[in-house]
Order: C-alpha cells, then structure tokens, then sequence
C-alpha cells in the first residue's frame, strides 16, 4: 500500500456524506483536513470526534473544512455519526483507504494510551455495546491529512496506533503553518 507524502497531490473529488451532501476534495478555497478513521462504533474515534465537534467553529474559523473517512458502511455510520457537524464519508470498500495509504496493525490496539481512550470512549457512549463494531476491522489505524485548495499535502500523519492523531490543537496549528488558502 502507498504511503503518501507532503507535497503528494490527490485527484479532485466529491466524496458522498452520510447526510446526502458532497464534500469537495479539495475545496477550491479552504484547506482540508481528510482524517481516516477505524469503524463507526469505535469508542475511540467517538472521543476523538466529539472534541472535535465541540470545537468545530474553531477549526473552520481556521480555514479549514473537516471530513471524516470510516470503514464502515453509510447507515452504520448514521447510528453513530450523524450527529457531527461536519462531513462523514463512508468507505466500506477502503478505496479511499487504499489511495491513501491507511491501513490496520494488530499494534493499533496494543498501545496503553488506546486501551486508556477506548475506555473514556465507551463511557461516553449512547450504547455500551457500540464499540463491538461487529464485522468490522477492529485494528485499523487513523491518519491525517491537510490538503490545499490545489490538491497538494501540506501535512501528513500516519498514526502507530487507535489513539494516534492531530489534536485539535495539532488541527490548528499545523493550518496556521500553512496559512489561509488563496
């Protein structure tokens, strides 16, 4: 499987939300941060989405649009998902996951900070079963990707393990670096 760099640019596309819009990748004016994410259920990738839900007008005030890629399927993701004010797209079949290079790792869940936020993540929860994600790949792995109005990547992070991604601070940050698009 490929592993992308900065300075790698990705094809224009609209990808399909699960609320029935599209997503422009890239966005002709804003910067995008493309995150990958494991099954809709993932106690982890709950807490991970919910902080940055909370601080969602921080993110676009820094210029840039929010999309979250899953493995999962589209009306999965609704059960979990459809809450997120910002685009979820559904690949079951991974060919996004494929083009960029997200992959799975048995390590994904072996890390202490994983076990340590699948917990926090389950608590928070609407079902305490959610995070079974029966069927589905419990060992994938997250990344990032900051994507300019040109297709470029201005930043890439592949993470080690479930719990390894940019903050929102890391979100922000890594846009300010790069500044506003245009």
């Amino acid at each position: 499987m490929p592993v992308l760099h900065v300075g790698d640019v990705v094809a224009a596309r609209r990808l399909d939300a699960i609320d029935g819009t599209e997503v422009p990748v890239p966005d002709p004016t804003r910067l995008v941060h493309l995150q990958f994410r494991r099954f809709a259920g993932c106690p982890i990738c709950h807490l991970h989405l919910r902080s940055v839900a909370r601080r969602h007008d921080e993110i676009r005030a820094a210029g840039v649009v929010e999309v979250a890629v899953f493995h999962s399927a589209a009306d999965a993701l609704r059960k979990h998902q459809s809450d997120l004010p910002f685009g979820v797209v559904a690949d079951p079949e991974r060919v996004l996951y494929r083009e960029f290079g997200v992959g799975s790792s048995p390590a994904s869940i072996a890390h202490p900070r994983a076990w340590l936020a699948a917990v926090r993540g389950t608590r928070q929860q609407r079902s305490p079963t959610a995070g079974m994600g029966r069927g589905e790949d419990h060992f994938g792995l997250p990344a990032d990707f900051l994507i300019g109005p040109d297709g470029a990547l201005l930043a890439v992070k592949y993470g080690k393990h479930a719990d390894d991604q940019w903050s929102v601070d890391d979100i922000i940050a890594v846009a300010s670096r790069h500044g506003p698009p245009g």
